[in-house]
């Protein structure tokens, strides 16, 4: 009997002792995954990834050779929780970067060397040597009108603004992008020329008219929506730099009463022709608002249109003219296409009736295409020129702009830091208390676990009691 209480004792002590190294790994599994960074931590479950940052951003922190700061300005306790989570991330790609908590309550006088302005809480600088970027609040929750409800919708903005801000202060040579002027040329819209701002693109006009040539610090030049045609002695300088290795980025549509001879036949140079007219669409589907000049083309797979294609977002291309690809012309991409029930109008903006008349051209056609030019020349056109209004832009939920972006990108070569797309909030949190949050952590922390090892010491009292009844 006394062999079989010794026995039962062993047993029940091998159980405890079980119980007990069961729990002290999984306390040190605990504290060890508290350790890691949070990008392996913490997982992204919101259907537009607001907690999540993308290949872009990885690709620009990954490569820095510089030690950036990021000073988070912000009071004990008022920390946005998005902001946060979003800077751990950041930290924990790069040994380069340092997040740094400034309380303006402790350091009063810290932002007014980087900004006059009044700095709201949760605002940030980015800082790498002698360069700087303040990123207001108002830069990481934008807040932009519905022209639909009448009404401001707000997005989050965070990553597209810190990592601009990193690819700014590490790069002291921006691109240089240099818009022709002198021929009635419109001005960029805003949501298109603030994109470019925050890609870190730098603005100039240019006037071949006062110039010997094109500039050598040109990375790209950009012709947009002219309404009368370059001359003869723009049309060989332009065609000269492009061959030469340079980009040049066209967007024109049809002007009434003009033919842009000159400006087209540089397509024509390369085998594409713009053809005479409207496009006018005659397939339900390639249409939108009733308009069938308002155009939703089909896009063609390449680096300019898949993120687009990926997340199913598709432009509108309003009052376009036809572009005609040869079948020979090898080095073209046809980037936006119409159906084959489509035409142009030869009426032009004069047209009178949607229905296909005698004259008008038939379709397909390209409304843009890029070209590959031997020497290392690119050139982009759209053949729409209004199709970066705001207006079009907002019925497209921002897929113009962002297609028009990608495109200046392959033309001046790849920035990452280019299409990150603000992520919308207009969706339902799936919120909980503090005391809910509380008593989550202490069901994690002390629930289970004592649970558990009351689990394991019921087992060896009975297992026990068995045993000694047994004897």
């Amino acid at each position: 009997m006394k062999k079989s209480r010794q026995l039962a004792l062993k047993g029940g002590s091998y159980s405890l002792i079980l119980t007990l190294v069961v729990i002290a790994i999984l306390v040190v599994v605990n504290i060890g995954v508290s350790a890691l960074p949070a990008t392996i931590t913490k997982y992204d479950i919101s259907s537009t990834k607001l907690y999540s940052i993308t290949s872009n951003t990885k690709v620009v922190v990954n490569s820095l050779e510089k030690d950036v700061n990021i000073y988070w300005i912000v009071q004990a306790d008022k920390e946005d929780e998005i902001i946060e989570n979003l800077l751990e991330k950041y930290d924990s790609l790069s040994t380069h970067i340092q997040v740094i908590k400034k309380n303006p309550d402790v350091f009063p006088t810290f932002a007014e060397q980087y900004t006059d302005s009044s700095v709201q809480n949760n605002s940030l600088v980015i800082e790498c040597g002698d360069r700087f970027r303040y990123v207001p609040y108002s830069d990481i929750y934008v807040q932009e009108a519905d022209m639909y409800s009448y009404t401001y919708t707000t997005s989050f903005d965070g990553e597209g603004a810190i990592t601009s801000a990193i690819d700014y202060v590490v790069n002291e040579e921006l691109p240089q992008l240099y818009v022709l002027e002198g021929h009635g040329e419109g001005e960029l819209p805003t949501t298109f020329k603030n994109q470019i701002e925050k890609a870190n693109i730098e603005i100039q006009s240019l006037s071949l008219l006062t110039v010997d040539g094109i500039p050598e610090d040109a990375s790209c030049i950009m012709i947009y929506a002219p309404q009368s045609d370059i001359s003869d002695a723009e049309k060989d300088m332009i065609s000269d730099y492009v061959k030469d290795g340079g980009k040049l980025y066209v967007i024109c549509g049809p002007v009434e009463d003009q033919s842009f001879e000159r400006l087209n036949s540089i397509l024509e140079d390369h085998k594409v022709l713009v053809k005479e007219g409207v496009v006018v669409e005659a397939d339900r589907n390639h249409y939108a608002f009733q308009r069938p000049y308002i155009l939703i083309p089909d896009m063609t797979s390449s680096s300019i249109t898949d993120s687009l294609m990926e997340a199913n977002y598709y432009p509108i291309i309003p009052i376009a003219s036809g572009l005609s690809v040869s079948t020979n012309a090898t080095n073209v991409t046809a980037l936006l296409t119409t159906s084959d029930a489509s035409f142009s109008k030869i009426a032009g903006l004069g047209l009178t009736t949607y229905e296909k008349e005698d004259g008008d051209i038939d379709g397909g056609f390209a409304l843009a295409v890029s070209i590959d030019v031997d020497g290392g020349g690119k050139i982009i056109w759209f053949s729409s020129g209004d199709f970066l209004q705001d207006m079009y832009n907002a019925y497209s939920s921002g897929a113009n702009t962002d297609l028009s972006m990608n495109a200046l990108s392959y033309a001046i070569g790849e920035r990452e830091a280019l299409a990150i797309r603000s992520k919308s909030l207009n969706y339902n949190y799936l919120t909980i208390s503090e005391s809910q949050g509380s008593m989550l952590k202490a069901m994690l922390i002390f629930v289970i676990p004592f649970a558990y090892l009351g689990i394991g010491v019921v087992v060896v009292v009975l297992t026990r009691r068995k045993q000694h009844e047994t004897v």
